[in-house]
């Protein structure tokens, strides 16, 4: 059975913040944010909207994109590390706002990396033939937990959410190779205060996490599938950084023009990332039905994970 993406959708919350907010009272400047990141604006959801609701709008477009209804969905995986609450589950939240059938599901929490996880975890229950048509999205509500007075990360999140179904797709098409992963001793790099619950992070020890893992676990994948770098038609990286990107890029050796930069848009939005570098790349064009795409991700764990997969139903 050839496991793919049967539908596809995306949301990102109205609300754009860009780098001239922070200037009013951080020591900082849109020149510097954007030299260091790459970002230049970013998406925050409003008071009213949760998780729960950014995942609802991506959810809704994926369903009608596979041609379904939400009966037609047996479970739901959501990836996130910023539910409404500590339970129940934002996928629980979620089954209820879409009135599907009393399917199973499940928060996945892999930080970042949660949408590779979801993906790749579907794609075993999808395999198995227990289930058929599975929900998976990535959304994350940053901007509840970013620490505004802490020049270091205020400016780096956003919030969004993308969705796909995960089924049976036609012949050659789908997810052809996968790597997951995680460093337990790199927890302390990046986590959630309990105390203030806010977002903390070591810049430097995360950054030289990054750029190791995202061009190694990508060169894998690629290995793992009996394929080039020339053989890939588009990279998707999380979108944390533009310098960890450029660095990935590079140890992978494909053009700078084939990979995907969205975070310059939406900064980086944890598990909403990679969806949301689809999302504006199927609206430009530039993602075509047999193109062989790379996805990488790395998150708080510390955790990765990376796929190639053949675009098309």
């Amino acid at each position: 059975m050839n496991v793919g993406i049967k539908g596809f959708g995306a949301y990102a919350p109205e609300r754009v913040v860009d780098n001239a907010y922070f200037e009013s009272f951080l020591e900082t400047s849109d020149e510097w944010i954007s030299k260091m990141t790459g970002i230049k604006e970013r998406r925050w959801a409003s008071e009213e909207q949760d998780t729960s609701d950014l995942a609802f709008e991506a959810s809704k477009k994926a369903i009608e994109d596979a041609g379904l209804t939400p009966a037609d969905i047996d479970m739901i995986i959501v990836a996130s590390a910023t539910g409404d609450m500590p339970f129940p589950s934002v996928a629980n939240m979620l089954q209820e706002k879409l009135g599907t059938r009393k399917v199973p599901t499940m928060d996945q929490l892999a930080a970042c990396s949660g949408f590779m996880y979801s993906m790749i975890t579907a794609k075993q229950y999808v395999q198995s033939g227990d289930y058929k048509n599975i929900l998976v999205v990535g959304a994350d509500k940053l901007s509840k937990i970013t620490d505004l007075t802490d020049r270091s990360t205020a400016v780096l999140f956003g919030d969004g959410a993308g969705a796909v179904v995960i089924g049976e797709v036609s012949e050659g098409r789908g997810i052809i190779s996968y790597e997951m992963g995680s460093d337990g001793t790199g927890g302390k790099y990046l986590y959630l205060n309990k105390d203030t619950g806010k977002l903390v992070m070591n810049g430097r020890e995360v950054f030289k996490f990054a750029v190791r893992i995202m061009g190694e676990a990508s060169t894998r994948v690629v290995d793992k599938a009996g394929l080039k770098s020339d053989d890939i038609d588009m990279f998707i990286p999380h979108q944390a950084n533009i310098r960890i990107m450029e660095s990935a890029r590079e140890r992978l050796g494909i053009e700078r023009e084939k990979m995907s930069v969205s975070v310059n848009r939406f900064g980086n939005t944890s598990a909403a990332s990679i969806p949301l570098s689809i999302s504006q790349e199927l609206e430009n064009g530039r993602i075509k039905d047999d193109d062989t795409l790379v996805l990488v991700g790395f998150g708080g764990g510390l955790t990765w994970g990376a796929m190639v997969i053949k675009w098309g139903k």
